[in-house]
């Protein structure tokens, strides 16, 4: 099998727009969560019970920095998060392929949870108030998930696989194992994998709250709501943003001279088949995947050395993911110590990207691995999920990362976990 690795990042959040600023203020312990009441249109917002969001910085996000004027109007907000991290990823990979060859050779891997709720919410509306000739030609290419993909195909000319997923969640995860094994099986030799959503619309926030999934404790700041693994979690924050990773054939990668962040050594992909929007309790779903990742990768529970959870914030999902890390770590093949088993959630600091979470989680752990810098989780004070790991409170911690682990779970009972590690 062929071994596939990280050449280029690509990120925008809500701690920034670029990886750098991103990182660093992850790591300086900075929050990009606030309050959306000061939103238009006001009267829906500040109806909500729980308007707290992760918004990209509007003082550093221009969209005509990365997509003309005349294309903006022909794509939705994800779609041109998602050009704008692609662009910066190939920057950062020096890969900018111009003979017939290399664009074959070049696929992307781009996907969605939601996408765009502003065009369905506006259209529909338009549509019961004034009938066909309200319609704009370009509703159905907007809402569609897989235009993200296309239109960076189609912007630079890359001609190898074109594909989208959509689960939810899991989504970005998916979209980057799913890229490394187009390169693995000889499909491709570099993929743009990633995910983008942009659904910060009250619509939004009206379902996942009647869903009682959106944090809502009211006497807490916005910055404090949501509060991966802390007993006071009382559910999570939606947010924006889009990340991307160059993801290369390893000979192909050394044959340009290309700067190797990680190698993206092992993918796992399990089904919960228990609920709609639940885990199972005890998190065998996510010790599944876990571990046909790990066996993916050839890596022993006990050589990891960070995971990145998804942890976001909720009462069950948090424990039974924990107790899913804790059946792996403290197995045969594991460690002897719960204290040993460091992991962390970064949605303290973003809140949940939903179908972006994957690959913006995907890319920290990758920034672990080559900074040697673990993130910390924000606003765990009190960790109450039943086991006794270094959760990495408040606060980053320097680490020697050769192997890291990101998980993504989402409604429907989908996971995926990936293992990258540094380079021998």
């Amino acid at each position: 099998m062929r071994r596939v690795v990280v050449t280029g990042l690509g990120a925008i959040t809500p701690l920034g727009v670029g990886v750098h600023p991103t990182w660093t203020r992850l790591i300086a312990g900075a929050s990009g969560i606030v309050d959306a009441s000061h939103l238009s249109p006001q009267s829906k917002w500040r109806a909500l019970p729980s308007p707290i969001t992760g918004l990209v910085p509007s003082s550093e996000w221009n969209p005509s920095s990365w997509v003309e004027p005349s294309d903006q109007r022909r794509m939705s907000l994800f779609t041109q998060y998602a050009i704008a991290a692609t662009e910066m990823a190939l920057r950062d990979a020096g890969w900018q392929p111009t003979s017939p060859a290399d664009l074959e050779a070049t696929g992307v891997c781009m996907g969605s949870g939601i996408g765009n709720l502003d065009d369905f919410y506006a259209t529909s509306v338009a549509y019961e108030q004034d009938g066909y000739r309200k319609v704009s030609p370009l509703f159905v290419p907007k809402i569609l998930i897989n235009l993200a993909a296309g239109h960076i195909a189609m912007r630079y000319g890359f001609r190898g696989p074109n594909h989208a997923a959509t689960t939810a969640c899991t989504t970005g995860a998916h979209s980057v194992g799913d890229a490394s094994r187009f390169i693995a099986f000889g499909d491709a030799e570099v993929m743009v994998a990633g995910g983008a959503e942009s659904c910060i619309h009250p619509l939004t926030f009206a379902g996942f709250g009647r869903a009682r999934s959106l944090a809502n404790a009211h006497h807490l700041e916005a910055r404090e709501r949501c509060r991966p693994f802390d007993e006071a979690r009382s559910g999570f924050v939606v947010s924006e943003g889009a990340a991307v990773m160059v993801l290369e054939e390893l000979e192909h990668a050394k044959k340009r001279g290309a700067r190797i962040l990680a190698e993206l050594k092992g993918y796992g992909c399990s089904g919960d088949a228990h609920h709609m929007t639940a885990p199972r309790e005890d998190g065998y779903g996510a010790l599944l995947s876990m571990k046909r990742a790990l066996k993916n990768a050839g890596v022993r529970p006990g050589e990891v050395d960070y995971i990145n959870a998804h942890a976001t914030g909720t009462q069950v999902g948090d424990v039974a993911e924990a107790a899913a890390i804790r059946t792996m770590m403290m197995g045969e093949e594991g460690v002897d110590d719960e204290a040993k088993v460091t992991v962390s959630s970064t949605k303290g600091a973003i809140g949940h990207l939903l179908g972006a979470a994957g690959a913006v989680e995907a890319l920290f752990s990758v920034m672990a691995i080559s900074e040697g810098v673990v993130p910390p989780t924000l606003n765990l004070h009190n960790p109450n999920v039943g086991v006794g790991f270094n959760f990495v409170p408040l606060q980053a911690q320097e680490k020697k990362v050769k192997v890291a682990l990101s998980n993504s779970f989402g409604f429907g009972g989908t996971n995926a976990s990936l293992v990258f590690s540094a380079m021998d």
